[in-house]
């Protein structure tokens, strides 16, 4: 199967307005006829359906949450990136759009991210008429602040709970649509299989987590908006019910996995202190702001940080790239932090952790200025830590936060399963491989506040559909018997370690061999180590209670086994991009720096993967991508 990007042609700033209009249309009256699926409530979810309803399609929404305001969308902390250039200090579309390419490391496609760097600036406007209360400057305009990746100021921010703001916009539309009746809303149900008929999406079969009832819906078109997968490896900043199931059960039905191995580790995040911990905490990338990271310059150094002269600290963030200093995108500040502790001058009881230091801006601004930018983070760090971060550095060390691999979709956002539509963090299509901060929300409110709502009814209006019916349809049928077949299943074996015993091993696995650094003999080891940890997890595994009611342990462990079949796709992945780039940093190709060497010749590519069965080898296929508006060079940030 060739993949077919469906990017339009023309000028690129211009691609989008004709695709638009070119786009078949729905008339309202015929609108009221369709019902669409859409799973998840996050950004990307909710706005989706709230504009879907909005336009007069019939939704049904569903999340795994008690409330969809739960969903993980809520713990973004930072901003929201757009091209206002409201700071005068030089942003525009383009260099957003640049940025966001060469953060990337080129490994995205330009049509994709020119779209989304257009969009970035109606999420703003439309979010201010909802009444999202970013902060503003002293005259009382929108404010700015700087992140990763870029020299200019354009993250638009609710001081530390920027995502949680968002969401709450997302969900006043969404519930003001499921008070019109035109959204009906699903919650505590996981979505367990995807349904197809005549080779289409056609609706879902899920789970309701209280009844433990397994329930069939039906639809013209399904949206996954069910966020990324960094739980594969147990330990990441995600909340604890974020999981690969919807989007890999869509893959097992004929959905392409587009770059399974391009995981984000985020650089600020307090420090694993326990062999039991259940998730890590984010620190925002903001912090890099006003925080300067430093470790002592002498190996082993144990002293406390207030006792070492500043001619002793060595501060290798602004030393080794001088023009973005501590401003350096994801993967390179998780880089460097890594191999500072390799060198021995971790800190912290682990040996680590690096500081990230506020003593100089305080001294600065004074504590007040920075407690009314950061106040509820530096609480949040004192609460699990213990340490006032106004009179101690905080310490830091990187964990997964982010996945810029997702299911393949299209320039419409569509899959390769006609009717099958994936937004937001669940695709792959607009970081390449690595997202620079603040643009995960702008991603998942551009995709649906702004282009489902276009392309989904460009292929609503050109499709002709049969009659289907969930009660009574033979594939609806089909999928219910194989899950509950696999629920006894799961109940069945009575082994003796638990559910949570196989994630753990799994995620060390996968942080060892395929985590900020790879290299083929550890990833063709890990790929053995997770072969055998899933056959022992058929055999072994101990899910205590019954299907048939609310069953925690049941949930986990099939998403445990989903994990541990697509921590073998990641591992795949990995070893078939014998290159670095971004996120995916095989120490075999580096530059004399130790900076990420990429193959432009051979990997300028995304990497897709079709599921053939289970215990065989998917298939490989790539969409080349072709960069005519900016030119390929080796990212460089000193």
């Amino acid at each position: 199967m060739k993949l077919d990007a469906k990017i339009p042609e023309g000028p690129l700033a211009e691609k989008w307005d004709n695709h638009r209009f070119n786009l078949k249309l729905v008339n309202p009256a015929n609108k009221k006829k369709f019902k669409i699926i859409v799973v998840g409530t996050g950004l990307a979810g909710a706005s989706a359906a709230a504009t879907l309803a909005e336009l007069g399609y019939h939704v049904d929404n569903f999340c795994i949450q008690d409330s969809p305001r739960r969903a993980h969308s809520i713990a973004a902390q930072g901003g929201i990136n757009a091209a206002k250039n409201y700071a005068n200090d030089g942003d525009s579309v383009w260099r957003l759009f640049y940025d966001t390419v060469k953060g990337g490391d080129f490994r995205a496609r330009e049509a994709n991210v020119y779209r989304l760097a257009q969009l970035s600036c109606d999420i703003i406007d439309h979010c201010v008429a909802q009444g999202i209360p970013f902060a503003r400057d002293y005259g009382g305009f929108l404010d700015n602040r700087s992140f990763g990746g870029a020299q200019v100021s354009r993250t638009f921010y609710a001081k530390g709970q920027t995502g949680q703001q968002l969401l709450l916009g997302a969900y006043s539309s969404l519930m003001r649509q499921v008070s019109t009746g035109m959204v009906k809303l699903f919650p505590r149900r996981e979505m367990m299989d995807l349904v197809m008929v005549d080779g289409k999406a056609r609706g879902i079969v899920v789970r309701n987590l209280i009844t433990g009832e397994t329930e069939t819906y039906d639809a013209h078109a399904v949206v996954i908006a069910t966020g990324g997968y960094g739980n594969v490896f147990n330990l990441s900043t995600n909340a604890m019910a974020s999981n690969v199931t919807a989007a890999f059960r869509a893959y097992k039905k004929g959905a392409f996995f587009a770059n399974p191995c391009f995981t984000q580790i985020h650089p600020t995040c307090i420090p694993v202190h326990g062999t039991f911990q259940s998730k890590l905490t984010l620190m925002s990338e903001s912090l890099r702001n006003d925080g300067r990271v430093w470790v002592p310059k002498k190996p082993g150094d144990k002293r406390r940080p207030m006792d070492i002269p500043e001619s002793e600290q060595d501060y290798y963030l602004e030393n080794k790239y001088p023009s973005f200093g501590n401003l350096v995108p994801r993967d390179v500040a998780s880089r460097n932090a890594k191999e500072q502790c390799d060198l021995g001058k971790g800190v912290g009881e682990t040996g680590l952790a690096v500081y990230l230091d506020f003593a100089d801006a305080i001294k600065r601004d004074g504590e007040d200025v920075i407690a009314g930018k950061y106040g509820n983070l530096f609480e949040m760090y004192e609460k699990i830590t213990g340490e006032n971060p106004y009179k101690t550095p905080m310490m830091i060390y990187p964990a997964v936060h982010y996945t810029m691999g997702g299911l393949w979709v299209d320039y419409n956002l569509m899959s390769t399963i006609p009717g099958l539509f994936v937004l937001g963090e669940a695709n792959f299509s607009d970081h390449g491989a690595n997202r620079l901060g603040a643009s995960a929300l702008m991603q998942g409110l551009a995709d649906g506040y702004f282009v489902i709502p276009y392309t989904i009814g460009g292929y609503l209006a050109e499709t002709t559909f049969s009659e289907v019916q969930a009660s009574n349809s033979p594939e609806f049928k089909k999928c219910v018997d194989d899950i509950q077949n696999k629920i006894e299943k799961l109940l069945s074996i009575k082994g003796e370690k638990t559910v949570a015993e196989f994630h753990r091993e799994l995620g060390l696995i996968l942080w060892e061999h395929c985590g900020m650094s790879r290299n083929e003999e550890g990833l063709l080891k890990a790929r053995t180590m997770i072969q055998k940890l899933r056959s022992e997890f058929w055999e072994n595994v101990n899910v205590p209670g019954i299907g048939m009611d609310l069953n925690q342990s049941l949930e986990n462990a099939g998403r445990v086994a989903d994990f541990l079949e697509f921590g073998e796709l990641m591992i795949n992945d990995a070893l078939a991009r014998k290159e670095s780039c971004g996120c995916h940093f095989n120490t075999a190709f580096q530059t004399d720096e130790n900076e990420a060497r990429r193959d432009d010749d051979n990997y300028c590519h995304v990497a897709a993967w079709e599921y053939t069965g289970d215990e065989q080898s998917p298939n490989f296929h790539k969409e080349s991508l072709s960069f005519e508006n900016v030119e390929l060079s080796q990212r460089s940030y000193k």
